[in-house]
């Protein structure tokens, strides 16, 4: 397959010829052209405002994680009752909480009527990778 680029068309758009043959038999070509976008501009930016509202009441998973660890699947698979995994997080450190796989926040673990809650410690701003959230 061999592809020339030819010479902008009237509309100023770069065109380029593929050739889809292996000798350029067949003279069977395919027409390219690179798409011609308009600039993204202040207003195409996501706002929180009204358009968002629809979201307000879409349920997301949200669920606090205490640490992680790797094993070998062949240890997996030998876990029975009583077996302790490791994790990699200290006991003094905040669990990480996380909505669809994605952190959000860390905190404190806590018990409300019995139950398992975590107190907010901190809410993580932007994109942060975990070296910047110290795990």
């Amino acid at each position: 397959m061999s592809a020339t680029l030819e010479k902008k068309d009237p509309t100023g758009t770069e065109v380029a010829t593929v050739d889809n043959s292996p000798a350029n038999e067949g003279d069977e070509s395919v027409q390219m052209q690179t798409p011609d976008f308009a600039p993204l501009t202040a207003d195409a930016q996501i706002k929180s405002g009204p358009d968002m509202a629809r979201f307000h009441d879409v349920q997301v998973l949200v669920s606090a994680e205490l640490g992680r660890t790797k094993i070998p699947i062949q240890k997996l698979l030998q876990l029975g009752s009583g077996a302790v995994i490791e994790l990699n997080r200290p006991i003094a450190s905040p669990v990480e909480l996380v909505a669809q796989g994605v952190p959000l926040a860390c905190g404190e673990v806590v018990v409300v009527n019995d139950c398992f809650a975590i107190r907010i410690k901190e809410i993580y701003s932007g994109q942060m990778n975990a070296m910047e959230r110290g795990g």
